[in-house]
């Protein structure tokens, strides 16, 4: 018991001691002894807990810099995601652009006045096994039985039509029926649609007139101008079926036109008052490439 006693008067003295030293050194100046001595007191213990305290505070100045490093990484990674996005954007823009310039220049090319559209549906309807809906109708001024385009050649023709939309029977339905004329030799025969999506056929009317593959077919045209206008691509000859002479021979053709990524078109609203012939194909005809 005396023991403890004895330390807490140590301690009470000591406490004392340090109180009247802090004192006694504010009021003197810097270069006094009380000051030399609280230093020589009090340094030890200023340099311990600067020791001990020091690294503490640099390690929350570097938690905060590690949150500042992670809120800048989520800031880039929202501005690379916003240039993904943007780039492509531009791709799409680019490839509307290329579209309706085509389409521009099938337009141009053949006197068509037309109306642009988009297809914003696809899917069988009632009689028809091909078809796509478009956002123009009857008060764009579309129609029954007009004639259907995009850059590369024929769509269709309309069926139907609502106030904002319209439905389009696709040249290879197996319901389509139209008359096409050979390029250069003006020949002419019925194609058809197969169903099938990179396959038409032409019947030939003159069992002797010469067809080779690779050669271009467009549109003969129907009175007044539906549902086909004349002179629009249709598809190039791949194959013929039958020899020169006989009764049934078959020409087998591959569509301009890819219906499988159809997107901007543009339905003809009057026909051209002279037939352009072969005025809209491209100055050489390719083959349509097949699907990948």
């Amino acid at each position: 018991m005396k023991d403890f006693r004895r330390l807490r008067v140590i301690i009470g003295v000591l406490i004392l001691t340090c109180a009247t030293l802090i004192v006694l050194t504010v009021r003197e100046d810097s270069g006094g002894p009380l000051r030399s001595v609280g230093s020589a007191i009090f340094g030890p213990l200023e340099r311990g807990a600067s020791a001990v305290f020091t690294p503490i505070g640099g390690f929350f100045s570097d938690l905060g810099s590690w949150r500042d490093s992670v809120d800048r990484v989520k800031e880039l990674e929202a501005e690379n995601e916003k240039l993904k996005a943007l780039v492509v954007t531009s791709a799409e823009d680019r490839a509307r652009v290329a579209e309706l310039d085509a389409l521009l220049k099938l337009s141009a090319a053949g006197q068509y006045r037309m109306v642009p559209a988009q297809v914003i549906a696809i899917g069988p309807r009632q009689d028809f096994a091909w078809t796509v809906t478009i956002d123009a109708g009857s008060r764009d001024g579309l129609g029954v039985d007009m004639t259907v385009v995009n850059g590369s050649g024929l769509v269709g023709r309309v069926v139907s039509v609502g106030e904002t939309t319209a439905t389009v029977a696709l040249l290879i339905d197996a319901t389509t029926s139209l008359g096409g004329r050979i390029a250069q030799s003006q020949e002419i025969g019925i194609v058809s649609g197969t169903g099938a999506q990179y396959e038409l056929q032409m019947q030939i009317l003159d069992p002797l007139a010469p067809v080779d593959a690779g050669t271009a077919v467009v549109t003969f045209g129907s009175e007044g101008g539906r549902p086909y206008v004349p002179g629009v691509p249709i598809g190039v000859v791949t194959e013929v079926k039958g020899s020169p002479g006989q009764l049934a021979r078959i020409a087998v053709l591959r569509p301009y036109v890819d219906m499988s990524t159809l997107d901007l078109v543009g339905v003809i609203t009057e026909p051209p008052r002279v037939d352009p012939r072969d005025a809209v194909l491209p100055s050489a005809t390719p083959v349509p490439s097949s699907p990948s």
